[in-house]
């Protein structure tokens, strides 16, 4: 009888210590990749500033994302009084739920950084920045989504959204509060 104690203690500590271990591993964020250089349009054409709402946006940004991963991993992003992303991860066979809060910012370029505010992956308590490391090598993101795990963040580059015509799309406000989000789209002169 001792001997079944032993042999699960030890397969209990074994097992303990390696998800200890690969949290360690994963835990250590490489440096995020840089953000493209600001690409404000400088060519001629002609603007159009456009207001929507939280709802428009979402259904937007969610058939952007849903062409781009292609039912990789299913991500979802929904817009509230911040913007929250949920998926789900695999790890060790089992599969939780997560749920990431974002802040959007605008940057002067008129792209768009998500900053993390608080995540949740199932009951497990891990860094933000390991739980945006793991969505990162997971789930392959269009080049217009930049995972940034060190800086907690995603970068959304807009003028780099696929838009036929040469369209550019960039941000002039987010204020999720007052369900306002100002768009301007510039449509480039033939």
């Amino acid at each position: 009888m001792n001997y079944w104690k032993i042999a699960f203690f030890s397969l209990a500590g074994l097992i303990a210590a390696s998800i200890v271990g690969l949290i360690i591993v994963i835990g250590n964020t490489a440096s995020s990749p840089p953000l493209p250089e600001s690409n404000a349009s400088s060519k001629a054409g002609y603007s159009l500033e456009l207001n929507t709402t939280k709802e428009n946006f979402e259904g937007i940004a969610n058939t952007y994302i849903r062409k781009a991963v292609k039912g990789a991993l299913p991500v979802e992003l929904e817009m509230r009084d911040d913007v929250l992303l949920t998926s789900e991860l695999t790890v060790f066979s089992y599969t939780l739920p997560l749920a990431m809060h974002f802040d959007p910012i605008v940057r002067e370029d008129g792209n768009l950084i998500l900053k993390q505010s608080s995540m949740e992956l199932g009951d497990l308590n891990i860094p933000p920045s390991t739980v945006l490391k793991l969505l990162k090598n997971s789930v392959e993101f269009p080049p217009w989504m930049i995972v940034r795990p060190k800086e907690e963040e995603i970068f959304i580059d807009l003028q780099d959204l696929p838009i036929s015509g040469d369209v550019k799309v960039k941000a002039k406000e987010v204020n999720l509060a007052k369900d306002e989000i100002i768009l301007e789209v510039l449509i480039p002169k033939n």
